[in-house]
C-alpha cells in the first residue's frame, strides 16, 4: 500500500488546486443524450421505441479534462481540433460556459466528434450513433495546433494529453508538448492509447487502464503482482517517469522512480464509468501543480475518481465534493 495522505495535508493540496492552469491538449468530443420513455418494442423490428423527452450535451475527452480542472477551481486551456461545423459552435460555447478558455482549430474535412446516446428515463442506454473521422491530423493542421500549443504555454503550471485516437494527438504534437512541458520544469501527464505509446516519451506521469496496461505489457492484470509487473512493463515501453494504473473496482497501482504500490477503489456505487480517467488524469495535474507529492496526487485522484462514477455521463468533480469526501475517510483507511 502507499503511504496514507493526512487530512490536514489532503484539505491543503486541495486549497491550493486553484492556483494550477492546466494546458490540456488532445480529442474534444460532444456527448448528445436524447433522452425518453420506453413503452413498447417497435412492429418493425426488434427494437424499444423511445418516445422523445428532452435532448442535452456535455462535454466529452479532452474537454472533459478541462471542465474537471474548472470544477475543480483551477485554469484550462484546451488546444484540440474540431469540424467547421454546428457542433463546433456548440462544444465552442459549452466550454466557455464552463470557464475553458477555447484555443480550438477547425478543420473542415472531418466533423466534430460527436456521440449521440439515445437513453431512457432511468439513464439506461438503447443505442450510440458516432460522428467521427479518426485520421491523424497533418500539413497545416498539425502546425497550427502546434503552433497554439507554443501560444498558449507561457503561464500554466502543467500539461495534459489527452488521447482517445481521434486524430489529434500525433507524435509531433506530444512530443513538442513533452518539449514545452520540460523547458518550463513543469510536469506533463498522459492518457494514452496503445499504438500510440511511442509518441509519449519523456512524459511524467502516463495513465493507462488495466486493459491498456495488459495490451502493452502482453499478460493479464488481476492481481496486485501482476500490475506491478504490467506497470514496469509499460513504464519501460513508454519511456515515461511513472505510471499510475487504473484498475476498476480493484483501485490503482503507482510505479514512479522511487515508490510503488496499491490504492484500493473507493466505496460508493457505480452508475457510469465514462469520462472516469478524464478526472483522474485532471486532479492528478492539478495536485502536481499545488506541490504534492506523487503518491498524495495520486490519493487524491483516486477519491475523485470515486465520486466521478457515481455520476451519469461524463461528469466533473467539485473542489467541495473532494473535500467532503477525504473528510468522510477513516483516518485508519491504508
Amino acid at each position: 500500500m502507499l503511504p496514507p495522505l493526512a487530512p490536514e495535508r489532503a484539505r491543503a493540496i486541495v486549497a491550493g488546486l486553484e492556483r494550477a492552469h492546466v494546458l490540456v491538449v488532445g480529442d474534444v468530443m460532444l456527448d448528445r443524450f436524447v433522452a425518453g420513455r420506453v413503452t413498447r418494442i417497435s412492429p418493425e423490428a426488434p427494437v424499444p421505441v423511445v418516445m422523445f423527452d428532452h435532448e442535452s450535451h456535455r462535454l466529452g475527452g479532452a474537454a472533459n479534462v478541462a471542465h474537471n480542472v474548472t470544477s475543480l477551481g483551477g485554469r484550462a486551456t484546451l488546444v484540440a481540433v474540431t469540424g467547421t461545423d454546428e457542433e463546433a459552435v456548440t462544444l465552442t460555447g459549452a466550454c466557455r460556459s464552463a470557464g475553458i478558455t477555447p484555443a480550438l482549430i477547425g478543420d473542415s474535412a472531418r466533423p466534430t466528434t460527436t456521440k449521440m446516446r439515445i437513453v431512457t428515463e432511468r439513464n439506461q442506454q438503447v443505442a450510440r450513433v458516432d460522428y467521427e473521422v479518426d485520421r491523424a491530423i497533418e500539413g497545416d493542421v498539425e502546425q497550427r495546433v502546434v503552433a497554439t500549443l507554443q501560444q498558449h504555454a507561457s503561464d500554466i503550471s502543467a500539461i495534459v494529453i489527452s488521447d482517445y485516437l481521434k486524430g489529434c494527438v500525433t507524435a509531433r504534437v506530444a512530443q513538442a508538448a513533452v518539449a514545452m512541458a520540460r523547458a518550463r520544469g513543469i510536469p506533463v501527464l498522459v492518457d494514452p492509447k496503445i499504438p500510440h505509446v511511442d509518441y509519449y516519451a519523456g512524459a511524467t506521469v502516463v495513465t493507462p487502464n488495466h486493459h491498456e496496461a495488459e495490451i502493452a505489457a502482453n499478460m493479464r492484470v488481476r492481481t496486485d503482482e501482476e500490475a506491478r509487473a504490467a506497470a514496469r512493463a509499460f513504464l519501460e515501453r513508454s519511456v515515461c517517469g511513472a505510471v499510475l494504473m487504473t484498475r476498476g473496482d480493484q483501485g490503482m497501482w503507482l510505479l514512479g522512480s522511487n515508490l510503488e504500490g496499491a490504492l484500493p477503489a473507493s466505496a460508493r456505487e457505480v452508475a457510469d464509468v465514462t469520462g472516469a480517467g478524464d478526472t483522474v488524469i485532471a486532479i492528478m495535474a492539478m495536485a502536481l501543480s499545488a506541490g504534492a507529492t506523487l503518491a498524495e496526487a495520486a490519493r487524491l485522484a483516486n477519491e475523485a475518481a470515486g465520486i466521478s462514477v457515481a455520476k451519469f455521463g461524463p461528469a466533473v468533480v467539485t473542489a467541495d465534493e473532494l473535500v467532503n469526501a477525504l473528510d468522510a475517510l477513516s483516518v485508519t483507511r491504508p
